[in-house]
């Protein structure tokens, strides 16, 4: 097996089980929202410590359900997903070319 073979699946198996070991050892279970996000935990620490704090501001778009929320959060995740293969495939083609630039022979003739 070639060393980038290996590296890329040792990369996916600690993936998949930072995934899996939560659901697995059922981490968060005695939490209402388990897997609730670190606005919902900040917002619950705040009003315990301070139950009369009012925000300072509102946020600019409420999405009506938790679903559309989420289906926002996984677009901008898909964008940004995007936004950088493209950068690093351009990267990467740019330095081929480069490569493929300066092991081709020079047989162009020697203008006067």
């Amino acid at each position: 097996m070639k060393r980038n073979t290996r590296i890329n699946a040792l990369l996916l198996l600690a993936v998949a089980a930072l995934a899996v070991i939560p659901l697995v050892f059922g981490l968060g279970d005695h939490k209402e929202e388990p897997f609730a996000g670190a606005d919902g935990e900040a917002e619950t620490a705040i009003t315990e410590i301070d139950p009369d704090y009012e925000p300072w501001f509102s946020p600019l778009y409420e999405p009506p359900s938790g679903e559309i929320e989420s289906a926002l959060f996984a677009l901008q995740a898909a964008l940004g997903a995007g936004v950088l293969a493209y950068y690093f495939g351009l990267r990467r083609g740019r330095r081929q070319g480069e490569e493929r630039a300066l092991a081709a022979p020079q047989d162009a003739p020697a203008g006067d």
